[in-house]
């Protein structure tokens, strides 16, 4: 089942339960969908790679603004954004921890042959292209500063 599919099952099991803060965030999803997919032109299918990439760019922006409304101390804006951010995980593969990442990131840059920060962008470009979907950029990135620096 595709995720188009998937979203609205759920969108209706939500409406039957009124539960507005899932319904608020497949609704989130769906749109995102529906936008990418004028984007892309008629007939044409979003890959699934291109879904993955969607759900994780609708998780950040509701963590981005989470994490504005508690520098602002508005915990009663903050706490909808991440539970909306819960639901639309849910759409996501598997999440590596960081522990599976750090292996991944040792690999690679045993195989590229990084030996500092300026082979970076090289380890990154490959580590996030491997692990797509499975791990935000930010905490591969910092994991990849942790082991370059040493």
């Amino acid at each position: 089942m595709g995720l188009q599919q998937r979203v609205m099952e759920d969108m209706k099991a939500a409406m039957k339960a009124k539960d507005t803060v899932a319904l608020e965030s497949l609704r989130a999803i769906k749109s995102a969908l529906l936008l990418a997919q004028t984007e892309t032109g008629p007939g044409k299918e979003l890959s699934e790679e291109d879904e993955v990439k969607l759900v994780q760019k609708l998780v950040k922006q509701r963590k981005d603004s989470a994490a504005i409304y508690k520098e602002q101390g508005r915990e009663d804006l903050a706490e909808p954004e991440l539970a909306q951010a819960l639901i639309i995980e849910k759409f996501l593969p598997e999440q590596l921890t960081e522990e599976e990442i750090e292996k991944v990131v040792v690999q690679t840059i045993d195989a590229v042959g990084a030996s500092g920060m300026k082979d970076m962008g090289k380890v990154m470009g490959i580590v996030s292209q491997e692990l797509a979907g499975q791990a935000d950029g930010k905490t591969i990135s910092n994991i990849v500063k942790a082991k370059l620096a040493n």
